[in-house]
């Protein structure tokens, strides 16, 4: 009987975890399908442009439009394409998207796993999508899409490193991997204080890891036109197209947890605010300036682009990682 009760409440676990999973990507699928539609609404506010309008009151709907039209479309795949791996590559660029969403906590109740390892975790799975981005880039055989690959894969293997680095200093602070332990030590002051040349670092790597304005080079219509998913097309191209959003809500989520305090009022006197709502306030305001960003800055070139990398971002992810232990060792020593 006792085994029976066991077997019954592992198994009511594992259905509950896996609802909450389906709406955690309801939801994600939700904040796509707008986020593409409020980008172009925000761009054509800057721009001095109308945006999306016909389709549904005040153009709600275009968004949908496109999405029902790309799962409409033919599947097309090149002659000689690798067919094993043409199928591949948008799963192996869209899963990790996902999977990394995992071990975000949007509060302190609302999160699905608490790892004590979960920065790790989140830039070790981010970092299977170069695979996809290689793979597809290959499979399609095509010169275009190969040398699309290889460029986005030297981008964002080399904007990896000062993203990682950007966030030793934070480590190091608060003696933890954890994310939900990070927000507790921003009780006082949040990162985005003590660790602000690190969270500038953090934002263009991020920037470029996302493959977004100014540093959308893969997808250079001059010389590559859509870069490595050049010859995708129907929903595959939109699970490459989904990855790259998905991987916007992973990462406004962990600016949020790692600079901006999480779900942790401006001042507790707003305490009385529900927690999510704090979230979503300051993961709003990161997704709108990825949105001005693209309205507003013009296109590196490749060799800029490597350079600023190397030469630029890390020597600062390293000078921060520097002043951060001499602030750390001299506060132990005041102690």
């Amino acid at each position: 009987m006792e085994q029976l009760l066991q077997q019954s409440t592992s198994l009511s676990t594992v259905m509950m975890f896996a609802a909450g999973a389906v709406v955690l990507l309801l939801i994600v699928l939700g904040f796509v399908t707008y986020a593409i539609y409020f980008e172009r609404k925000v761009i054509g506010w800057m721009q001095l442009r109308v945006g999306p309008n016909r389709v549904g009151p005040l153009g709600l709907l275009q968004t949908v439009a496109d999405v029902a039209k790309l799962l409409l479309k033919e599947d097309t795949r090149p002659k000689h394409a690798d067919k094993a791996l043409f199928a591949l590559a948008p799963v192996l660029a869209y899963a990790p998207a996902f999977a990394v969403l995992a071990v975000i906590p949007f509060t302190d109740t609302l999160h699905f796993a608490d790892l004590g390892v979960g920065i790790l975790y989140y830039i070790a799975l981010s970092g299977i999508t170069v695979l996809g981005v290689i793979t597809a880039g290959w499979a399609s055989n095509n010169k275009y899409s190969l040398i699309g690959g290889l460029r986005s894969a030297a981008q964002m293997i080399s904007y990896e490193v000062p993203l990682v680095m950007s966030v030793v200093g934070i480590i190091l602070m608060t003696g933890s991997l954890n994310l939900k332990e990070i927000v507790y030590a921003q009780q006082d002051v949040w990162n985005i204080v003590p660790q602000f040349l690190g969270f500038i670092v953090f934002i263009i790597a991020a920037q470029a890891e996302l493959n977004r304005t100014p540093f959308d080079l893969p997808e250079a219509e001059s010389e590559l036109v859509a870069g490595y998913h050049v010859e995708y097309s129907g929903f595959r191209f939109a699970m490459f197209m989904l990855a790259e959003y998905v991987y916007m809500f992973g990462m406004g989520a962990l600016v949020t947890i790692l600079f901006l305090g999480g779900w942790l009022p401006i001042h507790p006197a707003l305490d009385f605010i529900p927690p999510v709502v704090w979230f979503i306030l300051k993961f709003s305001l990161y997704v709108f300036f990825q949105f001005w960003l693209r309205a507003t800055m013009p296109r590196l070139r490749a060799d800029q682009l490597m350079s600023f990398a190397w030469k630029g971002l890390l020597p600062l992810a390293l000078v921060n990682i520097m002043l951060t232990a001499i602030f750390i060792s001299y506060q132990s020593g005041m102690m």
